[in-house]
């Protein structure tokens, strides 16, 4: 079964940037959709950004302009690219992907973002 381990989070000041990466155990290949959600404190979990198997992106407004997702088949990894982080996008984010007949989540990882 696949599994996915986020990294790459931290605290970051007021207009950095941070690069998320999420690894996958398995074969990518056998996964078609993979977002980036996450969850502030207090907040319910919200979707970020979403890249189709065949690179098709979107993204919610607040982060557009901002970050860029990406996926790497070969190394089997998923990327989020953030800049001019803003203290509201201080949060738990989290990977998440479409494997057959099932929904897969990673634990997540911290970024704070200081003003």
């Amino acid at each position: 079964q696949v599994q996915l381990v986020e990294s790459g989070g931290g605290l970051v000041q007021l207009g950095g940037s941070l690069r998320l990466s999420c690894s996958t155990s398995g074969n990518m290949r056998s996964i078609s959709a993979m977002r980036w959600y996450r969850q502030a404190p207090g907040k319910q979990r919200e979707w970020v950004a979403m890249i189709a198997r065949d690179g098709t992106t979107n993204y919610a407004d607040s982060v557009k302009g901002r970050f860029t997702i990406s996926r790497d088949n070969t190394k089997n990894t998923l990327f989020l690219q953030m800049n001019i982080l803003k203290p509201e996008d201080t949060a738990v984010y989290y990977c998440n992907a479409d494997a057959p007949g099932n929904i897969i989540w990673g634990r997540g990882t911290q970024v704070t973002v200081s003003s």
